[in-house]
Parts: structure tokens; sequence; C-alpha cells
């Protein structure tokens, strides 16, 4: 839960004669929160006065704060690192409030289906947090304290896919104590961690200031109750959660905070800061994303069956990622041509279909990779479905399809792509802009209007390719970039023969 819930909560369990008197120095310095493009921020003092409220008149308990923050965290990390990508989850509990935020959030993600370790090198010794420990515990999680248990065991990136951060939270000050010095510098970029989701603030940032040091830099954000005045320039994922606060203590502070979605317990935070600078943040991220591929492999014995047609090793791959839903376009293909001065060029097509000739698209034969394809007589292309860390590639010969064949799908087409057709002149540039464009639809839509009398000739410049493959290869992803690569291959369009080789990746 937010550190001010882990100030408020010292005195509220450990002095509760003293929460007047917090509550009248807070309000001396209470102003209305910091205000960015509709959002509120929050000062310690404002976290702690608001904190100070909910456990105050408006009867919330710590354990019941802590339940919802926990949630909030786990919900939120299941719409950023679905499952089954991201199934390996490491939460780092600090000896505070946050830490028990990480202790709830690993119960319910353990019950949304993810693998979870618990690191938690200083334990509480206090009955909720005994409890929290115990339940875990019965769900069979891994529990350690010793971090270097963890760190012996290899690379964090090998081992996880998520950390959580549930280390500090904004109460912290002062130098970082062993472990919590040595694992926080394995969370540091130069280290190269997996995924990392602070919880309420990134462990070691000043509250206010942000991160004034070298810091952590988390992929992901779970603010809690309302985002702190030093997450205002954060330039990751930023969720907000904890949905707890009353309407009372929205008006009374004049906080500017999202509504939650239906029954949602987080919502995501985006478009918040607009800052031009974030591009070479961004890019330096790029470097670290990285996966673990471990959906399976390929076995040579396995592909053997299908060295005589390698067609119908395509027919079972595509017909899984069909059934498995890996994406909406399963046969969004990327195509590759090349022009007579030998400049390649690349485009996601729809393929349409495939028998034992090859496969098939249909675009204008007058657009640029129409006339290349024609012009040099070969293609490429390659599909990629992330979910099951599968590829495809394949190369061959190309060739127009009949007329005939060309028409009857034309026709099977809805009949603004019908028109469509007609309007396009593609890859050709437009000097009136996207108003020519309807123009020339709005024009044609009335010569040739939807109904069952009028029927839309095909144009000409426009129809089918097939691509009769030479080589096809399979590939899979495996950990350590040692992909499984099968490649089959044959001289010519008309060869029966097809050799079978694996590649190194």
């Amino acid at each position: 839960v937010s550190r001010a819930f882990a100030v408020s909560r010292a005195f509220a369990v450990r002095q509760p004669q003293n929460r007047r008197s917090v509550c009248m120095s807070t309000a001396t310095v209470m102003n209305g929160p910091s205000s960015i493009m509709g959002l509120s921020y929050l000062t310690q003092a404002q976290a702690v006065a608001i904190d100070e409220e909910l456990m105050g008149p408006l009867g919330f308990s710590i354990d019941q704060l802590m339940e919802l923050a926990g949630l909030s965290v786990a919900t939120a990390i299941v719409e950023q690192y679905p499952l089954p990508k991201f199934r390996r989850v490491l939460v780092v509990a600090g000896p505070g409030n946050n830490g028990g935020d990480g202790l709830v959030a690993a119960r319910h993600l353990t019950h949304f289906g993810y693998h979870v370790q618990v690191l938690y090198p200083k334990p509480t010794d206090k009955p909720l947090y005994h409890m929290l420990v115990t339940q875990l515990k019965a769900l069979g999680l891994s529990i350690t304290q010793d971090w270097q248990e963890v760190k012996g065991a290899g690379p964090l990136s090998q081992q996880f896919d998520v950390v959580i951060d549930a280390v500090f939270g904004f109460s912290f000050k002062g130098t970082p104590r062993q472990p919590f010095d040595e694992i926080l510098q394995a969370l540091l970029p130069s280290a190269q961690p997996p995924a990392i989701v602070s919880v309420d603030i990134p462990s070691g940032w000043d509250v206010e200031a942000g991160n004034v040091g070298n810091g952590i830099q988390p992929d992901t954000l779970v603010s809690l109750t309302a985002p702190k005045l030093g997450v205002k320039e954060f330039k990751g994922n930023h969720f907000l959660g904890g949905r707890f606060v009353p309407p009372a203590i929205s008006a009374k502070y004049s906080l500017q905070l999202p509504d939650f979605p239906g029954s949602a317990q987080h919502v995501r935070l985006s478009g918040v800061i607009q800052d031009p600078s974030t591009d070479a943040a961004l890019g330096q991220k790029v470097a670290d994303m990285r996966i673990s591929y471990t959906r399976g492999g390929i076995d040579e014995k396995d592909m053997a069956q299908y060295q005589d047609d390698p067609m119908r090793a395509w027919a079972d791959w595509f017909k899984v990622a069909t059934e498995q839903q890996v994406c909406e376009e399963p046969n969004a293909i990327s195509l590759a041509s090349v022009s007579v001065s030998g400049q390649p060029s690349v485009r996601v097509v729809l393929l349409k279909g495939f028998d034992q000739r090859g496969f098939m698209f249909y675009t204008n034969y007058d657009s640029r990779k129409g006339r290349e394809l024609q012009e040099s007589g070969k293609a490429a292309f390659s599909v990629y479905w992330e979910k099951l860390q599968r590829q495809v590639r394949v190369e061959g010969v190309i060739t127009r399809l009949s007329e005939a064949e060309s028409t009857e799908y034309y026709h099977s087409r809805p009949h603004g792509s019908q028109v469509g057709a007609w309007v396009s002149s593609q890859s050709q540039t437009t000097p009136g802009g996207r108003k020519q464009l309807e123009d020339r639809n709005t024009e044609l839509m009335a010569q040739y209007p939807d109904d069952a009398s009028t029927n839309v000739p095909k144009p000409p410049h426009w129809g089918g390719f097939l691509i009769q493959p030479t080589a096809i290869e399979f590939w899979q992803g495996r950990p350590s970039r040692l992909h499984d690569r099968i490649l089959f291959q044959r001289d010519t369009p008309q060869a029966t023969h097809w050799s079978m080789d694996r590649l190194q990746p």
C-alpha cells in the first residue's frame, strides 16, 4: 500500500494517541494536490492526511487496505503481463507495508495461474505478516529469505519474466542495507533484469523529487490511492490501483482521478505525461526488451513425416495458430519483393489460400509489389505467431493466378471491397489528398449500388498471385536463443523431392 499508509499505520497501530497531533501538523501544509493534465499527484504530507482519514473516521483497517492494494497490483500485472508469456514472477518483499502489498499480490497472482516465488529477506515480526506468509505457504509458494540463493540460480532474466518491486516505499530514507543494496543493484538497467513492476513508488526514489540518483527504472508502476509527486516524470506503463477512495475524500482534497472501469481494481493512466524527451528514454529501453522462448521445440523425427510434402506441415501449424487464436489475423504475412535495381521492400498482406500448388494472395498488379513480383518472378514471405513463438519463412517462384480463379475470389469479397479495387490506383501519389479517394469512391458507389441487380466487374489490373515454394523453413523459439530451424528445399516448383535439414540458429 502507499507509503502514506506506511507512515500512518505506524501511528495507528503503535501510537494511536498521536494520531490527532499528526493530523493537525499535516493540515498546516495541506493545500490542494498538484495536478498535471487532469491527474492529481500527492506530496507525502497529503498522502498521509488522506490515509489518516481512511483509517480513522472512515473505518478502514490495515489489512483491508493492504488486501485491496495487493489485489490491484495483481490485476494490473494480469493486464500488462498476460499468461502464458509472463508466467514466472519474483516478488521482492521489503520489511514494511510495501512488502505486505507484495505478499498479497503474490497470493492473488498464484490463484490467477502465475508461478510465483517470494524473496522476503527481512520478515516483519507482526501477526498480519505471519498470516500472509502462512497463506502463501498453504498455496505451495517458494518463499526464501536468502538473496544469495536466488542470485546463485542464475541471472534474473533467465529465471523470471516479471519482478515485483515491493521493497521500499516513500517513507524510506538513507542508504539501503544488505541485502537490499545488492538486490536493487541487480534491478538496475545495466544488469538487464526482466520486466520490473514497482508498487506505489520505485524503491529508492524520493516521494517528491523522484529518481534523484541512479535508481532502478521499472517498466511498470502501480500507484496507490493517487500517484505521488515523485513519479510525475515516470515514462513507463502506469496504473492506478487501490480502489478504496470514497467520493467524500476526493471532494475534500480536490482529487482529480480517473474512473475505474466496471468492476476493475485498477485503471491504466495513459497519456498522462506528454514529453518529447521520452523518445530517447524509450529508445534506450529497446535494448533491454527480451523474452525467454520456452513454448516448445522441433524434433527432426516429428518433421520427417512432412518431407514428401512440407505444405502439410504448414497446414498443421496454421491450424494450431488459428485454433489458438494467436492474433486477429494469423494469415497476415510479411511479403518481400525486389526491384530490378536490387532495392528490396516488404509489406504486410493477407494470405487468402493455400493448397498443393502453394500460397495465394490478391492485389493490384500495377502496384509497386505487383510490378516487382512480375519483373523478378520471385517472392518471399514470413509469418510470426508470437503466442506460439513460431515463425515460418517461405521462398519461391511467383506467377499470376488464372483470370477465372481471380474473378471467383473477387466476387466473394464484400461489395465495398470490390468497388475499392476500382477506386485505388495502388502505390500512386494522391495530389488531391484523401478527398480525392472519397470523391472517387462516392462516384463509383453510385455507379455500382449495393443491390442484387448490380454486378461489379473485376478490374483488369487486379487479381491473384501464386507463390510456388522452393524453400519452407519452420522456426521455433528456444531458450538462450538456441532456436530450432528445420528447412525443406527443392530445386524447382515442379520437383517432387524435398530435402530436409536442420539449420543453426
